[in-house]
């Protein structure tokens, strides 16, 4: 995998705008061939698509645009994300640009929509957290491996709709 994450980020994004939304999981030539997706993690079907969001947000120090491709799930008319940072004992920049930038863009399928992020807590995040371990095993070890409570965030759909230039376009 590229040690440039934000190498990583711009052709994931490239590819999920490529192909209306869908990611597949890597193969083990895909890997091997640098593509940016882990090798399929127990509890998903290598032939699903990879489920990902993408959160279009301002940085809280740079107030430049950003956009991270997330694994997400539904939770009723909103999407839940992990800031999982793969274990790191920190969460992961985009985590701290939410919480000063609440308001984001987000892209699910060919969809655009703006939404509000907001930190999970209590039985909320429980359940959230719970559902999405025993979906994804693997996030359980993301959170023993940190050290600390990984932060779930819900993302709120606004009504009114987003625009193109509320995303940021890849290079």
């Amino acid at each position: 995998m590229p040690v440039d994450i934000r190498e990583w980020n711009r052709r994931i994004v490239t590819e999920f705008r490529s192909n209306g939304g869908f990611v597949r999981w890597s193969t083990e030539q895909d890997l091997a061939q640098g593509r940016p997706i882990p090798p399929l993690l127990p509890g998903f079907d290598p032939d699903q698509t990879v489920p990902i969001i993408l959160v279009s947000h301002i940085g809280a120090v740079t107030s430049r645009r950003r956009t991270n491709p997330l694994m997400y799930q539904a939770v009723d008319d909103a999407f839940a994300v992990f800031a999982t940072f793969g274990g790191s004992p920190r969460p992961p920049a985009w985590y701290r640009n939410v919480e000063t930038n609440p308001e984001v863009t987000i892209e699910v399928g060919s969809d655009l929509t703006r939404a509000i992020a907001r930190v999970a807590h209590g039985s909320e995040r429980d359940a959230i957290w719970d559902k999405q371990v025993r979906l994804m095993p693997a996030f359980a070890d993301f959170e023993k491996a940190a050290g600390r409570q990984v932060p779930v965030v819900v993302l709120d759909r606004v009504q009114s709709s987003a625009t193109a230039d509320q995303v940021e376009t890849p290079e």
